[in-house]
This record gives structure tokens, C-alpha cells and sequence, in this order.
């Protein structure tokens, strides 16, 4: 039996007019928080069902709803029985909600039988939710069915109503009628006939394969968008299919699209499954803990405090030499040379660190970020260079590209490559400073110059200060104080430390500009015994 011979492909609902919209709040007005309702069953140990919906909910900022479909008496060692009030009180408790409250977004999960079943249905039709993400509860971990052939049916009927659906590997071939697949490929082959039959975004979760990491795919219209993370060594792995589907739902309605909201997902989800253990809850199948990022919370932003954190370098910068000779602009040519030289040395490798930072990023706009400033500096900024230093220092284009780095910009680029091998928000941390700490350089210049007119580096003064890339490290600060939102204390220590030391290598590398040393020649013949 397949889902494209027993179910017709259902007109897809559209959201809900701006007269339903309009009927709490402002006219019009956008909430702050996005309102997302949970219809699912119960858990009272707070690790699945609607209780771990709400927590997901919270754990993202949103506004978070709930409609039972089942009380579950169940612990982490099982459900040992289920009462279903039936669809009726079900019907009461949806049209509660939806006479008075604007829904953004509704999370799916366990619906119990057919009558439940039916009745969602019918009430999403008449109330057409923007977003609506189904989780298919219909196998236990253990490998038993959960629904009867009926229930089975209606929860098919329900992905044509949906806009994701989130099966894993045993839900995905209940829903196609299928074997389940044992490969990846196999796996997304039946998620591409699920999309088709059902026109719903099918988010495949390959956690049930077995390998050091834990596919993920996003099936769609256009493509196929995989999704890889490192596989949690963990028992504490109650309610993560509940969790993940519920922090989804509450992150679309403020993402661009379905693969940004999977992204951050998955990352908050990888966080809370790392930090479930320590919350010692049961005996038997832990859950996550969804709110392990809670120590940030109420934190001042990370840029705030880094910031405070290199005073003393801040103090260093505003009294160096290169600065108080650029700016009155009696810095030898020689020595602007040397440190343009420098810096085209240090874009290069910058650059791929900013290639680096653009792989790692959760979000669209990150990526598009970091890739951005990964090109430009290199096809914007050496260009400038190249063109000064053929001018003033006879240096051709192959020259000024093989100038070999000084040690000072060696362990300037080094410390750079080492922080991209951690996390993105360490990466970005160590990224930041180049912005920052070169922008209140910018100012300074700016400040002591006073009027440009005449003078020898003008040029460049202007380019230190230039209001776009004040902008542009305004945005660098904003991704860094939102991947430190996510971060554990341990790691946002370390993208303090990465702050810390990215500013002084900043420092170092413009003092050597006017008081670099002679570098010794490698001795002839291996050192001196």
C-alpha cells in the first residue's frame, strides 16, 4: 500500500486571512513573540508529549499553546496506559483556542485514534494556520505500532494538511506503506514519494542508521537539503522527535524558510541532548534538557563584556605609535609598505577563515555574511593594495602575493585558523576584533587627522572610517551575541579567550608596522649545538 494510491493529493490550506489576524492586538501588527500551539498527548514526567512542546516552545521565545489529545501515564521507562477523552472535547479545546487567539504556528504530535485524527483535520481547514508541522507519533521506540489501520489512515490524510512532516525511518515507511529503509539513499528516496503524494516539506531524521554521524534531510520542491551532526553517545533521548519538531515550529514563523528554522533546531537540539544527563530524571530514558542554554539567559551581551574585556588593549591602541604617525601623517613610506605588505599577507589566510565562518553559520544572513566579506577581502581590499605598493613600491602583483608573512602576522593568521576548527560562535568571536577593534582604529585616525585635505594617506584614513564598515561590524557583533545565546558557559568563556586574543594580535600587528624588528635568517646548516 502507498500513501499516492490511498490518499488524493489535497488542495494545500492557505494562512489565515488578515481579518483573523487582525482579531487580538493592534490592527495588523506583527506580535513580538510568535503564538504557537501544541496538539499532542501527555507526558508527566515533562519529557515528551505537550509538556516537552511547551519547554521547546519557551527554549526559542515563543509564546507556547497547548490542546491534549490523550492523557499518557508514561515515565521513562514506557507508557503504561492511555486515556482519550475523544474528539468532541478535542474540537472544544482547538476552536477555545482559535475563537480567541491568533495562532502562528501548530505543532502536531501524538493524535491517538481516527476520530482525533479526523477532527484536527477538520478544524485546520477552517482555521488555516500559517505554519503547520506534523510530527507522525505512530511507532513506539521499541518498534510497536502505536495506531490502529484506521488511525494509520488518518494521519496520511493529515500530512496532505500539513507543511512539514517529520517522520523518522519506521514512521516514514508506515506513512508510505513500505518497508523501512536501511540505507540513506533508500531513506530518501521514500521521503522524495512522501513529498510528491502529499506536497507536504518532508524532514527526514536518519537517527535510527547507525555511524558517527546523524543524517538529517529537508525534502522539498525545488531540492534536497542535508543536515548532518555529529551522533550523540547518549541514552537520554526521550522526547527529541517531540522537541525538535516543536522548536521547528516555533522558529519558522521568524525565519526565512524551512531549512533556517531546521538548522537553528538541530543545533539547540545537539546542545540539549549533550546536556541531558546531568539532569538525572529517571531511571531509564532520560530527556534532554531544553533549556541547557538557561546559564546565558539574563547574561549581558557577548559583545558587551567582550568588549570590557580588552580595555587594556582599547588603551594600547588609542597610544601606538603606527596610529599617531598615520594619522599626522608622518609615518615613512617604507613603513606603510611594510605594513600594507603585511596585510595582504594576512588577507589571504583571513579570508579562508571567513570562508570557514560562512560554512558554519546556522542562518541564511550569516552565511551570506561571511561569505561576502570572505571575497571582498580579497578582491577589494588586496586590490588596494596591490595598487599602492606597485605605485610607491615597484612591487608587481606576483611580488606583493608572495610576500611571506612576518612571525607577528603568522601567529595572527595561525590563532585565526585554530579558533575556526572549534564551534561557529568561537570562530566568530575570534573573527570579531578584525571588525571591531580595526573600526575603533578607523575612528581614531579619523579623529586625530582631522582634515584630509593633502594628506599622504588620506585614502586609506577614509577607508578606516568608512561608515559602511561600521555597519558591517555592527552586523559581526549581532551574529556573535546570538551565537553566544546558544552557547554553554564553558564555550562562552572560550569566545571570550578567542576575543581576548584576536585583540591582541589586532594590536601587534599594527605596532609592527613602525617597530618591527630585523627577522633573523634561519641559520645555514640546521642551529648552533
Amino acid at each position: 500500500m502507498s500513501l499516492a494510491a490511498t490518499t488524493p493529493v489535497l488542495p494545500r490550506p492557505e494562512p489565515a486571512s488578515s481579518t483573523a489576524r487582525e482579531r487580538v492586538g493592534s490592527p495588523g501588527a506583527e506580535a513580538s513573540r510568535p503564538r504557537v500551539l501544541s496538539i499532542a498527548g501527555t507526558d508527566p514526567t515533562g519529557g515528551a508529549g505537550i509538556q516537552a512542546d511547551l519547554k521547546a516552545f519557551a527554549a526559542h521565545g515563543a509564546y507556547g499553546m497547548a490542546v491534549t489529545t490523550a492523557l499518557v501515564a508514561q515515565n521513562t521507562h514506557g507508557v503504561r496506559t492511555v486515556h482519550v477523552p475523544g474528539a468532541d472535547f478535542l474540537t472544544e479545546q482547538l476552536d477555545a483556542v482559535s475563537d480567541d487567539v491568533v495562532i502562528d504556528a501548530v505543532k502536531i504530535g501524538m493524535v491517538a485514534d481516527e476520530a482525533n485524527a479526523r477532527a484536527i483535520a477538520t478544524w485546520l481547514g477552517r482555521v488555516r494556520p500559517p505554519f503547520v508541522v506534523l510530527d507522525p507519533v505512530m511507532v513506539a521506540t521499541s518498534g510497536h505500532r502505536l495506531l490502529d489501520e484506521g488511525a494509520e489512515q488518518a494521519v496520511r490524510d493529515l500530512v496532505a494538511l500539513a507543511d512539514l512532516v517529520t517522520p523518522n525511518l519506521p514512521e516514514l515507511a508506515v506513512l508510505l506503506g513500505e518497508p523501512a529503509a536501511t540505507t540513506w539513499p533508500d531513506a530518501l528516496a521514500q521521503a522524495r514519494r512522501l513529498h510528491v503524494a502529499s506536497g507536504a516539506v518532508v524532514l527526514l531524521k536518519g537517527g535510527h542508521l547507525t555511524g558517527e554521524e546523524s543524517p538529517d534531510a529537508l525534502v522539498g520542491p525545488d531540492d534536497v537539503t542535508t543536515f548532518s551532526a555529529p551522533r550523540v553517545d547518549t541514552v537520554h533521548t526521550h522526547g527529541t522527535g517531540c522537541s525538535l519538531s516543536a522548536a521547528v515550529a516555533a522558529l519558522r514563523p521568524r525565519r526565512d524558510d524551512w531549512a533556517g528554522a531546521v538548522r537553528d533546531a538541530k543545533t539547540w537540539l545537539t546542545g540539549a541532548l549533550r546536556a541531558g544527563g546531568a539532569l538525572t530524571v529517571g531511571t531509564g530514558r532520560g530527556p534532554v534538557d531544553h533549556l541547557a542554554h538557561l546559564p546565558t539567559l539574563g547574561l549581558r551581551a557577548f559583545s558587551e563584556e567582550a568588549w570590557e574585556r580588552i580595555a587594556g588593549w582599547r588603551e594600547a591602541v588609542e597610544g601606538m605609535g603606527f596610529v599617531r604617525a598615520l594619522a599626522d601623517g608622518s609615518l615613512a613610506v617604507e613603513d606603510f609598505g611594510f605594513y600594507l605588505a603585511q596585510d595582504a599577507a594576512y588577507l589571504a589566510e583571513y579570508s579562508r577563515v571567513l570562508s570557514r565562518a560562512s560554512q558554519l553559520a546556522p542562518t541564511p544572513e550569516a552565511r551570506q555574511f561571511f561569505a561576502g566579506a570572505a571575497v571582498e577581502s580579497l578582491e577589494v581590499e588586496q586590490t588596494l593594495h596591490r595598487d599602492w605598493l606597485g605605485e610607491h613600491a615597484g612591487m608587481d602583483r606576483g611580488a606583493v602575493e608572495s610576500v611571506d608573512p612576518s612571525p607577528v602576522t603568522a601567529a595572527y593568521t595561525n590563532h585565526l585558523h585554530a579558533a575556526s576548527n572549534g564551534s561557529y560562535a568561537e570562530t566568530v568571536a575570534a573573527l570579531l576584533p578584525c571588525y571591531w577593534l580595526y573600526a575603533y582604529i578607523g575612528d581614531v585616525l579619523v579623529r586625530r587627522a582631522g582634515d584630509l585635505d593633502g594628506h599622504p594617506y588620506a585614502r586609506w584614513i577614509s577607508l578606516y572610517g568608512d561608515p559602511a564598515f561600521q555597519e558591517a561590524t555592527r552586523t559581526a557583533c549581532s551574529f556573535a551575541d546570538e551565537a553566544a545565546r546558544w552557547a554553554s558557559p564553558a564555550e562562552r568563556e572560550r569566545m571570550l579567550r578567542a576575543f581576548e586574543l584576536s585583540s591582541m594580535h589586532e594590536y601587534l600587528f599594527f605596532e609592527q608596522g613602525i617597530d618591527r624588528p630585523t627577522w633573523p635568517e634561519a641559520p645555514v646548516g640546521g642551529a648552533e649545538k
